[in-house]
């Protein structure tokens, strides 16, 4: 897992080889934090990074700027690790949580700028996600969720979707809130 921009870039984290992950390609990543990039300031995003993994997306976030990331993932293995590299590298505004994600959606209220969703591509529920975020106002105006899914997962009727973008494999679905 490599940071591509921002105060950590080029920093490779290797997160022990046992867990049950599928990071987002370096491509892909690249990509998607070109098109946030150009639409944002990351310096004034508050971040939620649900089913995060490794947390390859977190620091990506942590890197360019972000005021807050909150990283959600129910592997303690995950989390620990995003814990130890955090204190490695010092990074006081990223915090993992070890939950289950829709778990936690019951109990937030406060909103976020961005939340970024990356659930196992076979987990039952994933059309279920922008309900939960739209039905309890977790953005705020103007901000986005985004959605990596395979291509079997189709959000094109959500009347919260702005776009679509597709890189090899990889599909993200970007929705807003409506104004």
């Amino acid at each position: 897992m490599r940071v591509i921009s921002g105060s950590l870039k080029g920093r490779r984290f290797n997160p022990t080889g046992n867990l049950n992950v599928r990071p987002t390609t370096d491509f892909a990543k690249e990509s998607l934090f070109n098109i946030i990039n150009n639409n944002y300031d990351f310096e004034d995003l508050t971040v939620l990074d649900l089913f995060s993994g490794t947390g390859n997306i977190s620091f990506e976030f942590v890197s360019r700027g972000c005021i807050s990331v909150t990283s959600i993932d129910s592997n303690h293995k995950c989390t620990d690790f995003i814990k130890k590299t955090c204190q490695e590298y010092k990074i006081t505004n990223l915090h993992p949580i070890k939950t289950n994600a829709f778990n936690y959606l019951k109990f937030i209220t406060t909103p976020f700028d961005m939340i970024f969703a990356d659930p196992p591509y076979d987990m039952e529920g994933i059309e279920k996600i922008p309900e939960i975020i739209f039905g309890k106002n977790l953005l705020t105006k103007g901000g986005w969720l985004i959605i990596e899914h395979s291509r079997s997962v189709n959000f094109e009727n959500h009347p919260n979707i702005v776009q679509h973008r597709l890189y090899g494999k990889v599909n993200f679905s970007f929705f807003t809130t409506i104004e």
